[in-house]
């Protein structure tokens, strides 16, 4: 068990709130500190006395926004421990992303790692966005709740964001889905027949192309070249395929990492055109910059024919489930019907949240950028020191490594980590395999995705028992 020191509590609270009593201001600030994830599940709190003395505050006030966290859940005394922060009912277990590896997470009860997952926790402020959000709900309960499109905020909030990035776009030009992945969906059953092909980079992001396969698409690969994108094989690819359909990744690939400058748009959307193939650009990376912002205009800025697909479960957070599709005005009716086809509208609190968020200009949180860059940096140091002949890029946006393996022994690795999690060691290891980002659903044995959206403390123990299973794997 952690424990918080007085000092480091007083800083991480700030100046007291004066419109509220000062008990009321503590125990909502320690309750917004916990319910965020900052003070963590199980950390021991300062005792009373090296409050009082940290804060400037009286033994009275400290003493009852204590019990205040008490009585609603979100501490307990411990004997020998003081005062220990929770969350009502204890962390729920699982809540990562999951990855077409025959499993959905590691077995109750297993303190696995799960470095399958790239997407990052709740920003700290997420709970004071949806308190905020359900003063604007009683708006919308008055009707049945149906918004299969999205609510009028939102999609005005999503529609100025891409002209704020060079996009001019209206709000009848965004159609809000339940998360990427039904974005691509949609697009697939607008623009696809059962039978036709849809062309995709390889490596790519799996589930998209799943999302894709389930309606009958067939796939076709090109593969990334060393520095990214190869437009001359994507146009080759284009010419003898002629796909109805191309999935697109611009923005910090996943899982390279890489990002296309806007030359490589233009002549890519221009490829595209000249084989009338519609492109389906997946933006879910684009805000993820984490050394400096990128000087590029999206992709749709290059031609009127492109879907863009959005979320916001790596700029904001995976729990609210909200994506999107900006459309092309004469696009705009097939994707809003087959997005119609699918459910009858996403959550309406979580798109209130969602569109405060747009509308106040918060994607991607400063400290989050910050905890992602300073993984990162960790990461490939960490690499480095313990398996030096592994090669990671170093992609300047995104949320994970891919690792160049000396040998190609992925999939043995993981199968080796695999091993230990069944037989319900600690320390195990979820690792993705290369091949599972193939798009034909094998070989890039010589790469491995390395995440490193989790906290560090995570890393700092997989790391290790990811080198030691690579020794035992190796030839």
């Amino acid at each position: 068990m952690g424990r918080i020191t007085a000092p480091t509590l007083a800083r991480m609270l700030g100046e007291p709130d004066s419109s509220m009593p000062a008990y009321r201001w503590l125990f909502l600030a320690l309750r917004s500190l916990i319910a965020n994830g900052r003070i963590l599940h199980g950390t021991a709190l300062p005792s009373e006395r090296d409050a009082v003395l940290a804060l400037g505050l009286s033994r009275t006030t400290v003493s009852r926004a204590y019990a205040e966290l008490r009585d609603c859940g979100y501490a307990s005394s411990r004997r020998g421990s003081g005062t220990v922060a929770q969350l009502p009912g204890g962390p729920v277990a699982g809540g990562a992303e999951p990855l077409p590896l025959g499993g959905f997470g590691p077995l109750p009860g297993n303190q696995a790692v799960d470095l399958t997952c790239a997407a990052p926790n709740a920003p700290a402020g997420m709970l004071g966005q949806f308190e905020a959000a359900l003063h604007e709900l009683p708006r919308y309960a008055a009707g049945m709740g149906y918004y299969p499109l999205g609510i009028e905020p939102l999609r005005v909030a999503l529609a100025d964001y891409y002209t704020g990035r060079g996009l001019p776009t209206g709000p009848e030009q965004i159609i809000v889905t339940s998360g990427a992945l039904s974005s691509v969906a949609a697009a697939g059953r607008a623009v696809l027949g059962r039978g036709q092909i849809v062309l995709a980079e390889t490596p790519t992001y799996p589930n998209s192309l799943l999302a894709l396969k389930a309606h009958g698409a067939r796939t076709a690969a090109v593969p990334i070249g060393p520095q990214g994108s190869d437009l001359d094989q994507i146009a080759a690819a284009l010419g003898e395929v002629r796909p109805a359909a191309m999935l697109c990744l611009p923005d910090f690939h996943n899982p390279v990492g890489t990002l296309l400058d806007d030359e490589g748009r233009e002549r890519w959307a221009a490829e595209l055109d000249r084989a009338s193939t519609v492109g389906i650009i997946d933006e879910t990376c684009a805000e993820l910059w984490l050394d400096a912002r990128p000087q590029v205009l999206p992709m749709a800025a290059f031609s009127p024919n492109l879907v863009t697909v959005g979320s916001a479960s790596k700029s904001h957070w995976g729990g609210l489930r909200l994506g999107w599709l900006r459309a092309p005005r004469h696009l705009a009716a097939a994707l809003a019907r087959a997005r119609m086809s699918m459910d009858l509208g996403a959550p309406v609190l979580e798109q209130l949240v969602l569109a405060n968020l747009l509308s106040s200009g918060q994607t991607l949180s400063e400290a989050t950028r910050t905890a992602l860059r300073d993984n990162r940096n960790w990461m490939i140091g960490e690499l480095a020191r313990t398996l030096p002949d592994w090669k990671p890029n170093l992609p300047a946006g995104g949320l994970s490594l891919w690792c160049h393996l000396p040998q190609p022994r992925s999939t043995a690795l993981a199968r080796r980590l695999k091993a230990v999690l069944l037989a319900r060691r600690l320390k195990a290891v979820l690792l993705a395999p290369g091949s599972t980002f193939a798009v034909e659903g094998h070989g890039l044995e010589h790469y491995l995705r390395l995440p490193f959206a989790q906290d560090r403390a995570q890393l700092e123990a997989a790391l290790p028992a990811i080198a030691a299973a690579w020794a035992q794997v190796v030839v």
